[in-house]
């Protein structure tokens, strides 16, 4: 197994996996790297929450708004869509500088494979994407609002609701391919391996892709993508390349488990009632805006927009905790599937450790890291887990 600067490490057997081969322990680079990607996820956020508090304890929102309403004159809609346009592109140039830094730290940290010029044109198709589906939300919001003043919370948690089910199973094929190629995997034995895993776990897939993420970086990664028609199997070619066929059948065997643990249709309930949550909170903010803010904002008035982000970003980090408990859990039980299936912890070991290898991931973060800011249980949480299930069927 190679490791970033391609040289061969010696690997040691762990405990309770006789013969087996591992990674070195955790490195301080990883250490590192994994502390500082924490500190740009929270300056950005906190840059975001800044911009948004700003505009409205300064009723910048206000000056923004008439100005948007001079040049569109009567058109609302147009109105709107010019005063949107001018928040997303306040929020990029002001995230831009994290971004291009958070570019820099991965080719310091030689993970990255891309040049400036085709990250810089993610970046645009990327605030593209964003900017599309921003406009299209934020033209549903306000047109709710306008024609039913009292329930548009409630329609609109619903019409989120299907929209978000919607982008899952166009993703596959609309989205993910704007950003990365794919093709059918070349690997006829692997293919079929994966199929019969997949219709052993009763999943019907579409095929298998390898997905060209050495093109971009160094990281490996596969997923089961999409919901019915579009689903699919997907393997990136950096862990084609660092891991044998059983240990790539572990990483499906666990993506799997997600599908016979009904994770999805789970997911959707829970993110469902979060949602419900989260718009009756917004009603809650919009009608206080318009009577009690020191600059009182009519809930039909699109000025309120920042006051929508800053409320939803709120509620989105005080639930993120609890989400990421959540989420763990639902990982613990895929882990769990995997083994099962497969009757072996040995291939599934050693791909988390290639992978957090690849990846440069932290082996062991502290507890509180873990539980504030990660959505799956440590790579030596993991192993360990499985060598003492392994243990315990002896």
């Amino acid at each position: 197994m190679y490791t970033d600067d391609n040289r061969m490490e010696t690997m040691i057997p762990p405990p309770g996996l006789p013969g087996e081969r591992r990674l070195p322990a955790e490195t301080a680079e990883a250490r590192r790297y994994n502390r500082l990607l924490r500190r740009i996820g929270v300056a950005d956020l906190g840059l975001g929450l800044v911009l948004m508090a700003l505009l409205l304890a300064a009723d910048w929102t206000s000056s923004i708004r008439n100005f948007a309403v001079r040049i569109a004159g009567d058109h609302h809609s147009a109105a709107l869509f010019l005063y949107t346009s001018i928040l997303l592109l306040l929020t990029k140039l002001l995230s831009l500088g994290l971004d291009y830094y958070s570019f820099l730290i991965e080719h310091s940290y030689h993970l990255s494979n891309q040049r400036l010029r085709s990250w810089a044109w993610d970046q645009t198709k990327g605030f593209a994407l964003n900017f599309l589906l921003c406009q299209i939300l934020v033209q549903f919001l306000y047109f709710l609002i306008r024609l039913q003043p009292q329930w548009w919370w409630v329609t609109g948690w619903v019409l989120f609701m299907v929209f978000s089910v919607l982008m899952a199973h166009i993703a596959p094929i609309v989205l993910f391919p704007l950003f990365f190629r794919f093709k059918a995997l070349a690997d006829e034995e692997l293919t079929a391996r994966l199929t019969r895993l997949s219709e052993k776990a009763g999943a019907k897939v579409r095929g298998v892709y390898e997905w060209m993420l050495s093109e971009k970086t160094k990281k490996a990664n596969a997923a089961l993508m999409g919901l019915g028609r579009t689903r699919r199997i997907v393997i990136s070619d950096t862990l084609l390349a660092t891991c044998d066929h059983e240990e790539i059948e572990a990483v499906l065997a666990h993506e799997l488990g997600h599908h016979v643990c009904h994770h999805m249709l789970k997911g959707i309930a829970v993110q469902s009632v979060i949602t419900f949550l989260g718009f009756w909170c917004l009603k809650l903010a919009v009608r206080w805006a318009a009577i009690d803010w020191v600059h009182p904002l009519d809930q039909i008035d699109f000025a309120n927009l920042p006051l929508i982000a800053l409320v939803a970003t709120g509620i989105s980090v005080v639930l993120m905790p609890v989400m990421n408990a959540y989420s763990r859990f639902n990982e613990r039980q895929a882990d769990l599937y995997a083994w099962k299936s497969l009757g072996t912890v040995q291939p599934f070991c050693s791909a988390m450790e290639k992978i957090a290898a690849l990846n440069l991931s932290e082996r062991d973060p502290s507890r509180w890291v873990e539980l504030l800011f990660h959505s799956h249980p440590s790579i030596g949480r993991r192993t360990r887990t499985a060598i003492a299930w392994a243990a315990s069927r002896r």
